[in-house]
């Protein structure tokens, strides 16, 4: 280690950063090192000798400090001399490395220090150097892909840390990395005498004032965390590094993954595992990505049933912006994606990065920004008390945290759709038309009705039949049967075949409706085995929906729901199950165990996954009262999600716009409801319903036996105008256009190498201007030249308005002036839409 003497030939002016200096000679280590010796000197017993004041421009030398006194090293000084070393040996000019190496040459051990009374010695632990295999690696690590960098400084005395996550810096080589390094770590006011260095898991013992990454104790003990002695693994080729820390003092070890994915999107996660006999409370375990200081602004979502996802936006203050979710499952109010961003960012602009809780219970999101400008967006899972202690050798894993980044929110939503189109289980068929039956006959399970609705879908261009609730025993309303998985003899003698027979004889795939995570206590199940129903304090939790919640992380309980499945899905060929989710946990505990509903949502995962298994081309939409369990967790195991129970066209415009933030289409179910809305009571034109559900993976929800034959002739014109756009609209890029004017709304999609788009012109309101006027149209090459057509039966227009010259016929125009100038919206009555189709030449 130094002594003050080698301090002071380190704080010289030959110190150096790529040997630049200020204008008195200084490098920039300089400040750092002569605070350190600023506080040896003001140590009792050194005594300085007079000097000339500021001759030298080195206060140590100016006051005498180093000139013969050697003042014995206490282990705070040790360490903070130590880290600088490590630092700054990486970044020095080769004219100085010499000198430094001199310098900084230990030539005296520090003293043996007894513990504290009441504190236990700690070995210092060795600080190894990364290595990938058996070659040493640089300390900072720069990933690409997708327009995005990510550098991460990987230490071996303490944890990973993100020192730039955004734009592509494009091929920067190690001392540019190493200068990027020298930037953002300045001393704070009023703080720790060290830089604070906020890691992927921040930590209290770093100076990190706000909330820390772990939580928990090992009773009462090893509340604070110092990790340290850290190895890497590092595939740079792959775009993917794990690190591995250990806090002996706390009997804790560490695994953190960071990956960036090729889409741009980075993945992280850790892992905790309590290396010492004595349990380890688990409260929290968070992962963070920095935002920086442009970004004022920040947006998320809430909602409630029939109402999902609501875009709520606000500044950026001093403080934490918290999102807790309790609810047992994502949640109608979930935030989603937690987007920070430029100030008046939108789909088309302004720098944003955003972060995506990938689980599908009990989660927490939450962006904070410090007094000292560092600003963090970080999530997990959020566990309830006692939910979690780790006996030896036990590991808990966080759930994978999402980070996008993007000019724009198109930009940044792009790269979520990139990466699930990727997986290998993304659903690679097309996506059939679906008809599923809720809405067209409820409870009303008659055959003689369901089979009239099967010969009026297929003569529609339905693909997929759906068979909703209500065919189980004892399910002739939401009072009872849930959990008696078994085909109602009464209202099905011969079981379920006459109707998937009939539904596969007209070409179409036979799907069921499913809620195998509840039970009604009017139930077999429930009256069979009580102990199977989640629970705590001796108490059944309040009532849902008159039903309650199965304990699938019991093995008996979980078996049984697997086998009654498997032996649906086998007996009558199903191809889809519409997996619902009707409540919230509420007082979700174990019988077993005692403990809070944490296996709950793991056991669903396995439950999942053993059925997929079983069955490889099964296909599973994940529904939750509508869109209450919207996240990538669930999404691993199933094919789609229902967006919401609300049909309604007015609706779901907002409905699927801001669910595109996160998913593309071709994942969010969308269907074609009656002219009556079931959920709002508004009335719409086909025109209009057909239109909205175009934009996902469309289908219908209606009773068509009632409906015209001027209707179903119509219907019949969308189904085919879905089927002719879906290899665009579910390969393509969602564009939603920034528009001055709320009532007006623009989206589409465009083809990846812009060959093609589709358009939606929507009215949503009466606008207070009029005619609606020009809308741009972003995202197409502006060096091409694009034919326009409209496409599908067009919504009415306003009174004594005529239709813009593209719906009189074919306009050409190019990309550059579509983004520039743009085209005449429609001057459509109120909830109504239009559509363009627009191809290169």
């Amino acid at each position: 280690m130094l002594d003050d003497a080698r301090i002071v030939a380190f704080a010289g002016d030959s110190v150096t950063d790529g040997g630049r200096r200020d204008d008195a000679g200084r490098g920039p280590g300089h400040g750092w090192v002569r605070t350190v010796a600023d506080e040896l000197a003001a140590r009792p017993g050194a005594t300085p000798r007079p000097v000339n004041s500021g001759a030298s421009g080195n206060r140590l030398v100016d006051r005498g400090v180093g000139m013969g006194h050697r003042p014995p090293l206490e282990r705070p000084e040790i360490e903070v001399i130590r880290r600088l070393a490590e630092r700054w040996d990486a970044v020095l000019a080769p004219a100085d490395r010499e000198m430094w190496t001199r310098a900084t040459r230990p030539t005296w051990a520090p003293r043996a220090r007894r513990p504290l009374a009441g504190h236990r010695a700690v070995p210092p632990t060795p600080t190894p150097t990364p290595h990938r295999g058996d070659r040493m690696i640089a300390s900072i690590v720069h990933l690409r892909a997708g327009g995005v960098s990510l550098v991460l400084d990987l230490p071996g005395d303490t944890l990973p840390a993100v020192l730039h996550w955004g734009a592509d810096l494009g091929p920067v080589g190690q001392d540019e990395l190493r200068d990027l390094a020298g930037t953002v770590a300045p001393l704070l006011e009023n703080a720790v005498d060290v830089p604070v260095r906020v890691s992927l898991l921040p930590e209290h013992s770093a100076g990190w004032m706000g909330a820390p990454a772990l939580l928990g104790h090992g009773g009462g003990d090893a509340w604070s965390t110092r990790f340290g002695a850290t190895e890497y693994a590092v595939d740079e080729a792959g775009r993917r590094v794990v690190a591995r820390a250990s806090d002996p003092a706390a009997g804790l070890a560490l695994e953190v993954e960071v990956e960036l994915l090729a889409s741009g999107l980075v993945r992280t996660r850790a892992a905790v595992t309590n290396t010492a006999d004595r349990p380890f409370s688990v409260e929290q375990l968070a992962v963070a990505l920095p935002v920086p200081p442009v970004a004022t602004e920040l947006l998320d979502q809430a909602g409630r049933w029939s109402r999902e996802r609501v875009p709520q936006r606000r500044a950026i203050t001093v403080a934490m912006h918290l999102r807790e979710n309790r609810r047992g499952r994502t949640g109608t109010d979930a935030a989603t994606v937690l987007m920070a961003g430029e100030a008046g960012f939108g789909f088309g602009g302004g720098e944003v990065w955003g972060l995506h809780v990938g689980f599908s219970g009990n989660h927490r999101s939450y962006l904070e920004r410090m007094t000292s400008g560092r600003t963090l967006l970080a999530g997990g899972e959020l566990l309830l008390p006692g939910e979690l202690a780790l006996a030896r050798d036990e590991t808990y894993r966080s759930p994978w945290i999402h980070g996008t980044y993007g000019v724009g929110l198109d930009d940044a939503a792009a790269r979520f759709h990139e990466h699930l189109r990727s997986r290998p289980q993304h659903p690679r068929s097309t996506r059939p038309v679906v008809l599923n039956t809720w809405e067209a006959v409820y409870f009303d399970h008659d055959l003689d009705r369901l089979l009239d609705l099967v010969e009026r879908a297929a003569e529609v261009g339905v693909e997929r039949f759906v068979l909703d609730d209500g065919w189980f025993r004892g399910r002739r309303s939401d009072d009872a049967g849930l959990g008696d998985w078994y085909v109602d003899e009464d209202v099905w003698p011969k079981g379920l075949h006459p109707l998937v027979d009939r539904v596969k004889e007209r070409g179409m795939e036979f799907g069921l409706w499913v809620e195998p995570e509840m039970v009604n206590p009017d139930s077999d199940l429930a009256r069979a085995h009580p102990e199977w129903i989640l629970q705590t304090g001796g108490r059944l939790p309040l009532e849902a929906r008159r039903q309650q919640v199965l304990d699938l992380a019991q093995p008996e309980a979980y078996a049984h729901i697997l086998e009654r499945l498997s032996s649906l899905v086998t007996e009558y060929g199903v191809a889809y199950l519409k997996w619902d989710h009707n409540r919230d946990l509420v007082e979700a505990g174990s019988t077993a165990t005692g403990r809070a509903g944490h296996a709950q949502t793991l056991a669903v995962y396995r439950l999942l996954d053993g059925l997929k298994a079983a069955h490889p081309r099964l296909e599973i939409e994940s529904c939750s009262s509508g869109g209450a369990r919207v996240d990538l967790g669930i999404l691993e195991r199933t094919d789609r999600i229902w967006a919401s129970d609300c049909i309604d066209p007015h609706e779901r415009q907002q409905i699927l716009r801001w669910t595109a933030q996160l998913l593309p289409a071709e994942l969010v179910g969308s269907q074609v409801g009656s002219p009556v809305s079931h959920s709002t009571g508004r009335t719409h034109d086909l025109s209009f319903r057909a239109a909205t559900a175009l934009f996902g993976s469309f289908g219908i929800e209606w009773d068509i036996t009632r409906a015209s034959v001027e209707e179903r002739a119509e219907l019949a014109e969308w189904v085919a105008l879905a089927k002719r756009f879906r290899p665009l609209l579910h390969s393509g890029r969602t564009v939603r256009v920034d528009h001055p004017v709320d009532a007006v709304w623009a989206h589409g999609v465009v083809a990846q190498d812009r060959s093609e788009a589709l358009f939606a012109f929507v009215m949503m309101d009466r606008p207070s201007c009029w005619p609606p006027g020009l809308v741009r149209i972003p995202g197409l090459d502006p060096d091409r030249r694009y034919r326009l057509a409209p496409v599908g039966p067009s919504g009415p227009l306003a009174t004594n308005n005529d239709a813009p010259s593209w719906q009189r016929g074919e306009v050409t125009l190019s990309g550059r002036a579509l983004a520039a100038v743009g085209i005449q919206a429609p001057p459509l009555q109120p909830d109504h839409a239009a559509l363009v189709h627009l191809r290169a030449l």
